[in-house]
This record gives C-alpha cells, sequence and structure tokens, in this order.
C-alpha cells in the first residue's frame, strides 16, 4: 500500500537519492529526503508535479515548447558567429586539416557528452541542471562538494558566455566599419565601449516576460539557420579565387602546424574552436523549468542542438577550408578580425560585407541566448543560497516573472571581465579557453559519477540511453579528461614563449576554482548542503515495499528495490 495524495497524484514514497513516483508522469531522482511529502493546496499539471517532486516551487511559466527551447539552445550554440571568433584556433593551430579532421573527432566524443547529459536532464528536469545532479547522484557525503565544484565550474563558464561573444560581435562590427572606411582602425576602448553596450541591450531583453524572450529567440535562431545555410551556399558558389576550391589532398591531408608542438597535439589544440561552439547545449537543461512536457522536451533539445550544431558546424568547417588561400594572412590582417579577413580573401568586398553583416545580426542572436541561459543558472544557484547576497539574486521579478535581479549581476560582472581586451588579444582571449574548459568540467562530473559510481542504481526518465548509457558516457568523460590540459597549452614553447603569447587559461579558470575549493574547506561545507528544497514539505511514514530507491545517498540501499 502506499500514501497517494489524489489532489497532486503524488505517490508519497520518496526517500533521499530516490525516484520520485507520480503515477500521472514518468519517475524523477530527487533529492528530498527519505519520506519526504511536499504540501500541495492546488491541482497540478504534469509539468508542476516534477518540480515539486524535485523540491522547488513552480515559479516560472512554462511557455517554452520543444521548438522554442531548442531554439534558445541553438541560438547559444551560434554556429556562424562562433565558427568567426573561433577561426584563428581551427585554422591557426593545425591548417585545414586540423579543421576538417579536429571536427569530426572532436564531434564524435561531444555527442557522448550531450547524449549523457540528455538523459540526466530528463531523469530530473530543474534549472540547476548538472550541479543538481551530481548533488543527488554522488556517493554518500561527497554530495554538497560535488554540487559545490559542479555549479561554481557551471557558473564560470555561463558567465563568461554572452562577454566573450559580445566582445566577438563588437569587434566583427568594428571590423565591417574598417572595411567601408579603411583609414579607420578600431582602438581597444572603443571596442570595450560597444561590448558594453551590447551586453545592456541583451541584458533588457533577457529581463522581459517569458513570452516575449521566447518569441525573440525563436525568430533569432530561425534567422540564425537561414543565415549558416546561406553562408554555406554563398561562399563556394561566389568565391572570386581560381582555382575556386583547394584540392582535396591539401585540405584533408596538409596540416599547417601553427605551434611548436606535434602535428598531433596542434590537431587536439584546434578541439577548443569545437569545444567552445559546442558548449552551448546545456540551455534547454536550465531552461526546463520554464519547458513544458520538461523531462522529454528538453532532453531532445540538447540532442537535437548538439546532432544539428555538430553537422552544419563541418560543412562550414569544410567551405573554408577549401576556399582559403593564404592563412598567414587571414589571421595576421590589419583587420583584427580573422573572419572578416577570411570573407575579404575569398569573396567580392560587397559580399563580404553582406556575409559579416549576417554574422553579426546572428552574433547578437547569439549573445542574447547567452545572457539569458547564464541568468537562469545565476538564478538556480542563488535560489540554494551559493553566492554572497543570494536572497537578493534569486528574486523572481513579480512583474515579468523572469530571474531580473540575476540578469543584473551576469551583466555587472560581464562588463568588468571585458576589461580584459585592454590589456591585449591574449588576455581577452582566455574568455574562449575558460568558457570550454569550465563548461566541460562542469558537464563531465555528474556524468562521471553517474558513469563510475552509481551503475545501474540509476533510474532513467522517459528519454534514455538504455544499456548504452555508462559506456558513452564513459567515452564522454574520458574524452574531457584528455582535453583539460590541452586547452591549458599555449601555442609556443621554449625560448618563444613570452607573457603577451602565455595560454592564460589555468590561471583565469583555476584561480578561482581553487578559491572556492578553500571557501569549502574553510567555511562552505558547514552551511552549504546542496540543493535547497524551497517546497513546504514534511515527513510522512511510508511503507517499506512501496520504496522505490536507487541507493544514491543512503548507506546499504537495494537497488533491485
Amino acid at each position: 500500500m502506499s500514501s497517494m495524495d489524489k489532489s497532486t497524484g503524488l505517490d508519497k514514497t520518496p526517500s533521499k537519492g530516490s525516484v520520485y513516483v507520480d503515477v500521472n508522469h514518468d519517475p524523477v531522482t530527487t533529492v528530498l529526503p527519505n519520506g519526504d511529502v511536499p504540501y500541495a493546496d492546488h491541482p497540478m499539471d504534469a509539468d508542476e508535479r516534477v518540480i515539486v517532486a524535485l523540491g522547488y516551487k513552480q515559479e516560472f511559466k512554462r511557455e517554452f515548447s520543444l521548438w522554442t527551447t531548442f531554439c534558445v539552445s541553438f541560438a547559444v550554440l551560434g554556429l556562424l558567429p562562433s565558427f568567426a571568433s573561433t577561426l584563428s584556433y581551427g585554422m591557426g593551430y593545425a591548417g585545414t586539416a586540423g579543421m576538417v579532421w579536429g571536427w569530426i573527432i572532436a564531434m564524435l566524443f561531444i555527442q557522448c557528452v550531450a547524449m549523457s547529459m540528455a538523459e540526466l536532464c530528463s531523469a530530473m528536469p530543474t534549472s540547476g541542471g548538472l550541479y543538481y545532479a551530481a548533488a543527488v547522484l554522488a556517493p554518500p557525503g561527497y554530495g554538497p562538494f560535488a554540487s559545490w565544484i559542479t555549479g561554481w565550474s557551471n557558473w564560470i563558464g555561463q558567465l563568461v558566455g554572452a562577454p566573450s561573444v559580445d566582445y566577438s560581435l563588437a569587434a566583427m562590427i568594428l571590423a565591417a566599419a574598417s572595411l567601408q572606411n579603411p583609414d579607420y582602425v578600431p582602438t581597444p576602448w572603443q571596442t570595450w565601449l560597444l561590448t558594453t553596450l551590447i551586453m545592456l541591450l541583451h541584458a533588457v531583453i533577457s529581463s522581459m516576460p517569458t513570452k516575449w524572450v521566447a518569441w525573440f529567440n525563436s525568430w533569432g535562431s530561425t534567422f540564425n539557420m537561414l543565415a549558416l545555410v546561406a553562408v554555406i551556399i554563398l561562399i563556394p558558389a561566389g568565391t572570386k579565387n581560381e582555382p575556386k576550391f583547394a584540392p582535396s589532398r591539401e585540405v584533408w591531408g596538409t596540416i599547417t602546424n601553427g605551434t611548436d608542438f606535434p602535428n598531433g597535439v596542434a590537431v587536439l589544440m584546434t578541439f577548443v574552436s569545437v569545444i567552445w561552439t559546442m558548449s552551448g547545449y546545456d540551455a534547454p537543461f536550465h531552461l526546463s523549468e520554464e519547458c513544458s512536457n520538461a523531462n522529454i522536451a528538453a532532453p531532445r533539445a540538447i540532442v537535437m542542438t548538439s546532432g544539428i550544431g555538430g553537422l552544419m558546424g563541418w560543412f562550414l568547417q569544410l567551405v573554408a577550408a577549401y576556399t582559403v588561400r593564404d592563412i598567414d594572412a587571414v589571421l595576421n590582417s590589419d583587420l583584427g578580425q580573422p573572419w572578416a579577413s577570411y570573407l575579404l580573401q575569398v569573396m567580392p568586398r560587397k559580399i563580404a560585407l553582406t556575409i559579416l553583416t549576417l554574422t553579426i545580426i546572428c552574433g547578437f542572436s547569439m549573445g542574447q541566448g547567452c545572457m539569458l541561459a547564464a541568468s537562469r543558472v545565476t538564478y538556480a544557484y542563488a535560489r540554494d543560497d551559493c553566492f554572497p547576497l543570494s536572497s537578493f539574486w534569486k528574486q523572481v521579478n513579480s512583474r515579468t516573472k523572469t530571474p531580473v535581479n540575476a540578469v543584473i549581476l551576469n551583466t555587472i560582472l560581464g562588463v568588468l571581465m571585458c576589461l580584459l581586451m585592454l590589456a591585449g588579444n591574449v588576455a581577452i582571449g582566455a574568455l574562449f579557453s575558460i568558457g570550454a574548459i569550465s563548461q566541460f568540467v562542469a558537464f563531465a562530473i555528474p556524468i562521471s559519477i553517474r558513469v563510475f559510481f552509481v551503475g545501474n542504481r540509476f533510474r532513467r526518465g522517459p528519454w534514455h540511453l538504455g544499456p548504452f548509457g555508462p559506456y558513452i558516457g564513459g567515452m564522454g568523460v574520458l574524452f574531457v579528461l584528455l582535453m583539460v590540459p590541452i586547452l591549458c597549452l599555449p601555442s609556443t614553447t621554449g625560448s618563444h614563449l613570452k607573457p603577451n603569447l602565455m595560454n592564460w587559461t589555468s590561471l583565469v579558470w583555476g584561480a578561482p576554482m581553487l578559491g572556492v575549493s578553500i571557501w569549502w574547506v574553510v567555511d562552505a561545507h558547514k552551511w552549504f548542503q546542496g540543493p535547497k528544497v524551497n517546497v513546504e514539505h514534511a515527513i510522512h511514514p511510508v511503507e517499506e515495499e512501496r520504496i522505490i530507491d536507487v541507493g544514491i545517498g543512503s548507506k546499504g540501499a537495494d537497488p533491485s528495490s
């Protein structure tokens, strides 16, 4: 027998790290303690039952569908502006062979990470995302620490997303101005001021009501996809060079090593462009509390984003690899923006400016998607009191029903981080590596816990990988372990390595992570307990035969029960 709430359909039999059973919905993996049951004073639909079962109140309007959630995620991915922003990494480290082979190899493993994340999202669709999953799945006693490290790494990656995109967008806008007026040379201060203006615009849009934000991102992402297809067609059709295309043996077989490392390492270093470009597919996880049918639609949006994005991104790599003529000229142009330099090298000026304009519009949509996703992550972590002044940052605006204060915090910090551009291209370039490494470390922690510590005790949601889940997740985790040191390598070594050529990723990402680790040891372990339940709940007696326990978070649990 079980204790059933007839008004909500919730079976009052959860346990710490258990599946919370809802007779009208697929089970979810919950952080609620043994026997805890949320109070319900009103009838709830399926999505609200799920979020309440996870321990949270339904505070957002669920006005994102599968399509609009995918649109935000695809906008965050921003293939065209992302490719434009990171062209110097893919092309500069290993030439055309590194571009085409590097993208294929990296994408195979990135798909493993994405699919494993989607499986977690289906089991626990909450804005906290990976942070929540790490807390629930970690072995007894380690949940708060796993959640703390995952949350901070993920938040740092989310935080640098909009500033890095908007910096690249500002650089492209000023490069377009230089194309129109060759006498104009942008200054770092002008780039910073324009970046700040763009971030303020994105902050305003991300603070609007959910329905308006969903509409904006739907149109922006649709334009993003159409522009991407148009560029993939326009460049090979309109290239001014003769012959139009480089021989395949050169494109696929010639590694132009722009580093002091062996060719194999140089190809691995090109992965930074792939990883940074493809780090936005977790957005549906963070938007799951605003998405209807979340534990099916959100994981589907994750997989759609990584799959479609990976394939179309590779097509764009092929186009650039077959048409570029002089890589050194692209990387060292006075325009200061490799994508603009490349377009001017292979296209007539008017068409190059048209494509650059399309890229700028797509970049604006991408930056706004990054700001949106980051604000939801900040809200979710502030809701669990992770930050100083969390009570302020976690407030949801009563008029817009969106976390406006979290948007304000991210905007202020992003504007300050963009001051790095005043220290030179290498310093501001660290934002791209930080975004890549911090996001994928955060992705890997809960997936590795699920693969290596939970095993077959993991209770799947309605979207899952079946018996292949642990193997797919394991491949993704091993890829991340390989890439963490690679992402920290400078392109030069020995006497060639100067401070202005140093890769500062290990310092700019490592220092904050070391700081929060010390904070944990000194103080945070005393008060931080992981995801903080904010629904009214009470302990009810449960009958032993009805408990469904996955054995996570409690000793001696029987996985077969």
